[in-house]
């Protein structure tokens, strides 16, 4: 089921791209008046890595939850 819903949303955001220019806009327009510099670019970051990120299941680049505990448990030395 979790697989579905993220394939329905991958194929949204294609649906609905637009520029980066356009999606920093709509994000500068979220954000406090106040907001730094360095608040804008963490967003930015931010947003490009879930961009990659949902490149990654486009194109099945996935761990299993196996996959994912068996490679912690190599970083954590368990």
């Amino acid at each position: 089921m979790a697989m579905k819903i993220r394939k329905e949303y991958v194929d949204f955001k294609e649906a609905t791209m637009s520029t980066a220019k356009e999606e920093v806009r709509k994000m500068l327009e979220q954000l406090p008046d106040d907001a730094s510099f360095e608040d804008i670019q963490y967003h930015i970051y931010v947003q490009e890595k879930i961009e990659h990120g949902l490149e990654d299941v486009k194109e099945g680049r996935l761990l299993s939850q196996e996959e994912v505990e068996r490679k912690m448990s190599k970083w954590l030395g368990k």
